[in-house]
């Protein structure tokens, strides 16, 4: 059975959320009742509980319009200052709508019992203006409250999530890189280059452990420079260069790397992910290019599917993406058509 959590209740699309409007309006109603010692007539209870449900879904319809997207890759700073102009905006747009629906409400009123509608904003202003903004400011103020609840408990959820999607990345990067196939194809070029090319082949150990070293060192981390990932990306490249000689190449374009950071271990994902499921020979070779474009690096290589594919779950390329949505809050962009496949990874400054 699905959990049902404040946030899920309190959520546009589900009709559930409507019903408890109308137990928060009824709530508010009953406060307001008793506060004027129960004096409020039925008409007006009735037009109390109406405006205070319409107020209620026109709040909290602006409130998700203006929060329904953070960008989570902005500093502690940025991001408060962010929140704070956003917050502040949803304040004045929800007095002015308050402040419509409720001439809205008063001339209708009015209209239909025949009054004076030349009086009604008089009247308002006069009598009833500093009770309206008391009780809207009010009203504001518990939503306000409400509000910040559900985004905690969203928060919570977040960081939950991304431990154990971190968790799940670790296990799957590890086991990507100690699979059998991958070690007995390693130490096989080991061996044949002991004896052929000692130097080579310190070389390639070398290179070996470096690789195993930076995914240990960093497997737990959310972000690291993109130069360090640069450098590991060609350290890996290395390792199957030595084996596949010149069936496959590699490009990389370091202008834009400055300042730049980016999830550990991604490029090698994508540079492995073209390697699997790509025929690479001497004459019509696997070339996989790195460059920069806008606020994205990209992994583009010539497409050149195997014949016969092997076996794969693509839990890489979707833990990948799942990590950079909770991360940094934007999206793994993957394009593919006849001659090429493009993957491009969002950086943080």
């Amino acid at each position: 059975m699905k959990k049902l959590t404040l946030e899920s209740f309190i959520d546009q699309k589900k009709p559930l959320s409507h019903i408890l409007y109308v137990l928060i309006a009824t709530v508010a109603l009953i406060v307001v009742s008793l506060w004027n010692g129960n004096t409020l007539s039925a008409s007006k209870k009735l037009m109390f509980l109406l405006l205070g449900l319409i107020q209620l879904e026109v709040f909290i319809f602006v409130a998700r319009q203006i929060f329904k997207k953070v960008d989570t890759g902005l500093t502690g700073k940025e991001l408060t200052r962010m929140v704070l102009s956003r917050f502040f905006l949803f304040l004045t747009i929800c007095f002015i709508a308050a402040l419509i629906i409720i001439f809205i409400f008063k001339y209708s009123i009015a209209l239909i019992n025949g009054g004076d509608l030349s009086m009604v904003l008089r009247n308002f202003m006069d009598y009833e203006f500093k009770s309206w903004f008391k009780a809207t400011l009010g009203g504001l103020s518990f939503g306000a409250v409400l509000f910040i609840i559900v985004q905690w408990q969203d928060a919570l959820k977040r960081e939950q999530k991304l431990r154990e999607e971190n968790l799940v990345f670790q296990n799957e990067t590890l086991k990507s890189q100690v699979n059998p196939h991958f070690l007995f194809n390693s130490l096989n070029t080991v061996s044949s280059l002991i004896q052929s090319d000692p130097g080579k082949a310190e070389q390639f150990i070398n290179n070996l452990s470096s690789v195993y070293r930076y995914i240990l060192e960093n497997g737990q981390k959310d972000k690291v420079p993109v130069q360090s990932e640069l450098d590991l990306l060609n350290r890996y490249f290395d390792l199957h260069r030595v084996r596949d000689e010149e069936k496959i190449s590699l490009s990389i374009d370091y202008s834009g790397a400055d300042n730049y950071q980016i999830l550990p271990v991604s490029l090698q994902i994508l540079l492995e992910n073209a390697i699997k499921h790509n025929t690479a020979t001497r004459e019509n070779p696997l070339k996989i290019s790195v460059y920069f474009e806008d606020k994205y690096i990209v992994v583009k290589n010539n497409l050149q599917k195997k014949a016969t594919q092997l076996k794969s779950t693509g839990i890489g390329l979707r833990n990948l993406a799942e990590r950079i949505r909770l991360v940094l809050g934007k999206a793994l962009i993957i394009e593919e058509n006849d001659n090429f496949f493009i993957a491009k990874i969002p950086l943080l400054k």
